[in-house]
């Protein structure tokens, strides 16, 4: 004896009532409130995976997370600055083995563009020298002004009248000056 089969609609019922979660494409979600859940959901959901890893393994975790206002979130079973200093230092001595020749590359590639940057320099000053000593030939060519053997003519003209002034001031006040006096 077979048991009848279901009819299709039914098992197509099995399969829309089984639960589980569906795939979802992962870009930026346009709605704001949507977004915010998600990332609180999500984030709180790291920050438990964060911790759940550090005690279950002994690992030694630090996780920061700044939100799209820029509010930070961390977690660090350690303190996390000294876990900050020792990924640098890992870093640093992980790259140190193929930093050796890429700083010998560097340091080739500096010296030359030093040394092309120094005959640009004193290019530039035996130019700046040339000048200097053409325009010095022709500054030579102009005569030099001497102040001294030249007057303006508004102050030979002013002179003039000063003295004038005094006489016609002296002989209103019944003063004699010495021309008077001699004549």
């Amino acid at each position: 004896m077979s048991s009848p089969s279901p009819p299709a609609s039914a098992s197509v019922q099995r399969t829309s009532t089984k639960m589980g979660r569906g795939k979802i494409e992962i870009k930026r979600i346009e709605n704001t409130t949507n977004r915010q859940v998600t990332f609180c959901k999500r984030r709180n959901g790291l920050l438990k995976k964060a911790y759940e890893l550090s005690v279950l393994c002994d690992a030694e975790v630090a996780l920061i997370v700044f939100s799209s206002r820029g509010r930070l979130y961390e977690y660090a079973n350690n303190n996390i600055k000294s876990t900050i200093e020792r990924y640098k230092k890992a870093c640093a001595d992980s790259s140190s083995s193929g930093a050796i020749v890429d700083v010998n590359s560097q340091e080739v590639e500096l010296q030359s563009d030093n040394m092309y940057l120094r005959a640009k320099i004193a290019e530039n000053e035996r130019v700046q020298q040339l000048s200097i000593v053409e325009a010095g030939a022709e500054y030579d060519a102009i005569p030099a002004f001497d102040s001294r053997s030249y007057y303006h003519p508004n102050i030979l003209e002013a002179a003039a009248q000063l003295s004038h002034h005094q006489d016609q001031t002296a002989l209103q006040l019944g003063y004699e000056t010495k021309a008077d006096s001699a004549a």
